[in-house]
């Protein structure tokens, strides 16, 4: 297409959103004349979103950024589903209980990216138990069932690669699709929604939602989709040796977090700072530029600046001091996680390994052990070798702590009580 007309679409084509949209031209149309409303769900499948998620968060944030409403479609029904799409195995079913409480744990991570309330462009949370829950099964199979071709059901990726490698695909989660689409159709009549944005693996979920909306509504519905985003050495983005990169802080430390992208590989800091910080286009030029050395300074910019939207502004700062402290002047801040150990059991002793894995350091005992073995465990900055080594009393510092590093980045803190 040629120049966008609208904000929107400039801006996420220059930062690299965009993957696929149904009809670019028409889309910018929209989005040029006046306010777009747009959606991407989330289904509730555990407490907390993490780093996999945050393209489609930012790509919210542009949107009322650029002056359009944001909705934020929280899959508490769903999720009792479960999609299909990228799953080898169906996902273990949760209770209302259980899917309840991960909702209400996740809503706090968008207050930080997007403004709610009632204005023109204020982002709304809803969710989508609230009709999908109230839906008659006859009527619905009748009224919107009858548009789906199970031909085009069996050809989608979520459920083709599944059939080819075999492995089961519930009549449950086959619906999945179908529930999606009608979600579009529901936010189209009750917010006037026309456009779902989501990650490249929802193209086809997307697509049934916009021809349904056709076919029941005589709607001009949109989709769009994001790249997969994956490092440049090839990891899937948000993956690391110790799990999933949460967004909640109870979960992720913002120290940690902060980590995760000071880590960033130099290939990557230009594109994770066009995805994921609002700074602007010829700031980001600059930074990419930087060679050598200077290209930490446009790391720890890229950690502050992704941590101050997900943690605020002071725990980006304390996190970036303690940074300055542990591998500057060799001492520890306090943003480094710290770890509880009663007193006597310290005073017996700890395996380094045991306690590795209780701080944080690694998943497993294994791990761990492996990790020693292998040179990449440190005591107060002292390098351990010895699978049987142990963690004393005799081991805490003038404040009460014993400092562990994994490799040369990662640490943490064990405080006796």
């Amino acid at each position: 297409m040629s120049e966008p007309k609208s904000d929107f679409l400039r801006d996420i084509l220059a930062r690299g959103f965009m993957h696929q949209c149904t009809d670019l031209d028409a889309l910018d149309a929209a989005a040029a004349k006046g306010v777009v409303t747009a959606y991407i769900g989330y289904d509730c499948t555990g407490p907390s979103l993490h780093v996999g998620h945050m393209v489609s968060i930012m790509m919210l944030r542009r949107m009322q950024q650029t002056g359009h409403k944001p909705i934020v479609l929280m899959g508490g029904g769903t999720t009792k589903v479960g999609d299909p799409s990228g799953k080898d195995e169906a996902r273990q079913l949760l209770s209302d209980e259980q899917i309840a409480a991960n909702m209400a744990s996740i809503r706090a991570s968008f207050e930080n990216y997007l403004t709610f309330g009632d204005g023109p462009n204020d982002a709304v949370m809803v969710n989508n138990d609230d009709w999908l829950s109230t839906l008659a099964y006859i009527p619905f199979l009748r009224d919107f069932g009858r548009h789906f071709s199970v031909n085009r059901m069996l050809s989608m990726d979520s459920v083709k690669l599944r059939l080819e490698r075999e492995q089961p695909l519930s009549f449950l989660e086959f619906n999945y699709m179908i529930l999606q689409a009608y979600d579009f159709v529901e936010l189209h009549r009750r917010y006037g929604c026309i456009l779902q944005m989501g990650g490249s693996d929802q193209w086809g979920n997307i697509v049934n939602g916009v021809d349904l909306g056709r076919r029941v509504a005589d709607a001009q519905l949109f989709g769009l989709t994001t790249p997969l985003i994956t490092t440049a050495s090839g990891a899937k983005m948000g993956k690391t040796a110790s799990g999933a990169v949460w967004l909640n802080p109870d979960m992720r430390s913002p120290w940690d977090y902060w980590q995760f992208w000071r880590n960033t590989e130099d290939a990557d800091v230009g594109r994770f700072l066009r995805l994921f910080t609002d700074l602007p286009l010829d700031e980001v030029a600059r930074l990419e530029r930087l060679e050598g050395a200077e290209i930490n300074e446009a790391k720890k910019i890229l950690a502050n600046e992704v941590t101050a939207l997900c943690h605020g502004r002071a725990a980006a700062q304390e996190a970036a001091e303690t940074a300055r402290k542990t591998f500057e002047e060799g001492t520890t801040g306090d943003a480094l996680p710290v770890t509880q150990i009663a007193a006597p059991r310290l005073a017996e002793g700890i395996l380094l390994y045991e306690a590795m894995r209780e701080a944080g350091l690694a998943a497993s005992n294994g791990e761990a052990r492996r990790l020693i073995k292998g040179g990449g465990a440190r005591v107060n900055d002292t390098a351990i070798s010895d699978e049987a080594h142990k963690v004393t009393s005799a081991d805490l510092g003038g404040d009460g702590t014993v400092k562990l590093s994994a490799g040369k980045k990662r640490h943490a803190l064990l405080r006796a009580v």
